[in-house]
C-alpha cells in the first residue's frame, strides 16, 4: 500500500505544483478556505420590504422597548391551510416581542414559512398601528402541487457513469409515470404513486402526514413497494467499480413495507421512529458463485425487518440551496433480529453542515458526514460507504468504496455572479417570471473509508482528496443544476453533472 508523503525541497515542491495541476488547485483552495474563514466578516441580513418605513426607528434604540403583535393577515394560500403558515411563524396574534429581536423573528419565519416547500414566494410586511402596536401581512404564492409526470431514470448510479459505462444506452433507463401530491389536503401531507417499467419495475405508494393531531407537533407516514432489477452489483471490483449480474429476466426481487412516526414541537428539530420489513430474493447464482459473502449466507434470499431512529436538526435561510444556517442530524439503524452473522448490521451515522454569507455576495459551506458499522465482518449488502447517493467526493463520482467505517468532509467557496429572471409569456397562478441566479464556485474534499483486509481496494484503507472548480444555476422550485469540473489524486479530471429540484 503506497502513502503520499509532504516532504518536498523548495525547488522540487515548486515543480510539483506547476507540473500537476490538481495539486495547484487543491492547496489554493485550501488557502482560499483559511483566507475566508479568518478574514471575512458576515454579511448582516437585509431587512423586509416596508420595515423601516413603517417602523419608528426609536423603538430599536431602546432594548427594554416591547413591540406587541395585534394581528397577522395571511394571503395567497388558496390550498394551504392557514394555521399551518401559522404554526411556522416565530410571532403569533396576541405575542410581544422585545424590539431588539423583533426583526430576528420576522426574518426567521419567513424562512421556516419558506422551507415547508409549499410556497414559490413568501413575504411578510409589518405595518405599525402605533410606536409598540404591530399588524404582520403574511402574502404567499404556492407551488403546483399535483405532478402527474411521466419518469425517465438512469439506472446507473449517476449521470456520468450512465455515459462512460453504458455509452448513453437507452436499453439502460427505466420510464414510466410518477403520481404526486405535495399538499393533498392542505396540511402539507404528500402522496406518491410511482409505476414505473423498463430495465427495472417498480410499484410503489407513500404517504406522509407531518401534521396528524390538533396541536400540529405529530405526524406519520406509510410506505410499501415492489421492485424487480434486470441487473444487480454483485461485488467492488479492486479498482472500486461495481460489478454487475445480468441474465435472462430479472435477477433481484425485493418488497418493502414501512411506517414512521414523526414527532416536531419546536421549529428546528424532527425526531422520527422508523419500522420496516423487506424480503429479498436474488437469483442463486450470486450467492453459489460470484459472491458468496453478498448475504453472508448461502441463500438467494433473506427477510429482515430494520428500526430506525433519525434525529434532525435544520435552520437555514433555504432548505434546498442554503446560503446561512446550519444543518445536522444522527441516524441510528439496526437491521435484522440478531446481532451477528446474515444480515445483522447495527449502523450509526451523523453529518454536521455550516453555511456562512460573507460580504459582496460570497458564500462558503463546509459539510462533515461520518458513518460507523457494526460488526465488521459485514455482508457486502450492507457494505456500502462511499460513492452511494450524496455520500461521494466531488471527481470521484464514477468509483465506488465500500467499508465499515467512512468520513467525508467539504469545503465549498462560491460567489453570485448574476441573477435575471426571463419573463413567462403568459398569465398563470403560480409564478410570472423564471429567476435565474448563477454562482461560481471552487471547492476542495476529502475522505477515508475503513474496510476489512480481505475486501481492500485501491481507493479502500486510503486517505482520499479531490478539489475543482464549478457553477452552480439556480432556477424556479429551486432547481440545482451542477456543472463541476473536478480533479482527484489520481490524476483523473471532468466535467460532471448533477441536477436536483425543490420537490
Amino acid at each position: 500500500m503506497k502513502f503520499f508523503a509532504l516532504k518536498y525541497t523548495p525547488g522540487k515542491y515548486l515543480k510539483t505544483l506547476f507540473l500537476n495541476p490538481f495539486h495547484s488547485l487543491f492547496i489554493i483552495s485550501v488557502i482560499l478556505v483559511f483566507v475566508c474563514i479568518f478574514s471575512t466578516k458576515t454579511q448582516a441580513q437585509r431587512l423586509p420590504v416596508g420595515f423601516y418605513d413603517e417602523i419608528d426607528k426609536k423603538v430599536l434604540v431602546d432594548s427594554s422597548a416591547k413591540i406587541f403583535i395585534s394581528s397577522i393577515k395571511i394571503t395567497g394560500n388558496k390550498k394551504t391551510k392557514k394555521y399551518l403558515i401559522e404554526r411556522e411563524m416565530r410571532l403569533k396574534t396576541g405575542d410581544s416581542s422585545f424590539a431588539t429581536s423583533f426583526h430576528e423573528r420576522l426574518t426567521r419565519s419567513q424562512e421556516l414559512i419558506y422551507n415547508t416547500n409549499l410556497f414559490t414566494e413568501v413575504t411578510l410586511v409589518p405595518f405599525f398601528n402605533t410606536a409598540t402596536d404591530v399588524s404582520i401581512n403574511v402574502t404567499v404564492k404556492e407551488k403546483w402541487y399535483i405532478y402527474p409526470t411521466p419518469q425517465f431514470q438512469l439506472v446507473d448510479r449517476n449521470f456520468n457513469e450512465w455515459l462512460n459505462l453504458s455509452n448513453g444506452s437507452l436499453d439502460r433507463v427505466i420510464y414510466g409515470a410518477k403520481f404526486a401530491h405535495y399538499n393533498l389536503s392542505g396540511r402539507r401531507d404528500q402522496l406518491r404513486i410511482y409505476l414505473l417499467n423498463g430495465y427495472a419495475r417498480n410499484l410503489s405508494f407513500s404517504y406522509t402526514a407531518p401534521y396528524s393531531n390538533k396541536t400540529l407537533t405529530e405526524g406519520f407516514s406509510v410506505a410499501a413497494g415492489y421492485t424487480q432489477n434486470r441487473e444487480i452489483t454483485y461485488k467492488t471490483s479492486s479498482e472500486n467499480l461495481p460489478l454487475r449480474y445480468q441474465n435472462d429476466g430479472f435477477v433481484r426481487n425485493s418488497f418493502t413495507i414501512s411506517a414512521s412516526y414523526i414527532m416536531r414541537k419546536g421549529y428546528y428539530r424532527k425526531h422520527i421512529f422508523s419500522i420496516s420489513y423487506s424480503n429479498l430474493n436474488v437469483d442463486d447464482s450470486i450467492t453459489n458463485f460470484y459472491n458468496k459473502a453478498y448475504f453472508n449466507t448461502p441463500k438467494n434470499y433473506v427477510g429482515y425487518p430494520e428500526a430506525v431512529y433519525t434525529y434532525q436538526y435544520s435552520n437555514t435561510n433555504n432548505i434546498n440551496y442554503p446560503l446561512k444556517g446550519k444543518i445536522y442530524s444522527l441516524i441510528i439503524l439496526k437491521r435484522g433480529f440478531g446481532f451477528t452473522g446474515g444480515i445483522n448490521m447495527l449502523s450509526i451515522e451523523g453529518d454536521y453542515n455550516k453555511f456562512m454569507p460573507h460580504n459582496n455576495n460570497w458564500y462558503s459551506s463546509f459539510k462533515g458526514h461520518a458513518k460507523i458499522k457494526a460488526p465488521f465482518n459485514l455482508a457486502f449488502y450492507n457494505q456500502r460507504a462511499l460513492g452511494y447517493s450524496d455520500f461521494y467526493l466531488r471527481g470521484l463520482e464514477n468509483y465506488v468504496i465500500d467499508g465499515v467505517a467512512s468520513f467525508m468532509a467539504n469545503y465549498t467557496l462560491k460567489k453570485k455572479i448574476i441573477s435575471f429572471n426571463i419573463p413567462i409569456p403568459f398569465k398563470n397562478s403560480i409564478a410570472s417570471v423564471i429567476p435565474f441566479s448563477i454562482f461560481a464556485k471552487t471547492y476542495t474534499d476529502m475522505g477515508y473509508s475503513y474496510n476489512k483486509p480481505a475486501f481492500e481496494t485501491r481507493l479502500g484503507n486510503r486517505f482520499l482528496y479531490s478539489g475543482g472548480l464549478g457553477l452552480d444555476i439556480l432556477s424556479l422550485y429551486d432547481i440545482n443544476l451542477r456543472l463541476e469540473y473536478s480533479f482527484n489524486q489520481l490524476g483523473e479530471k471532468g466535467l460532471f453533472l448533477h441536477a436536483k429540484g425543490g420537490f
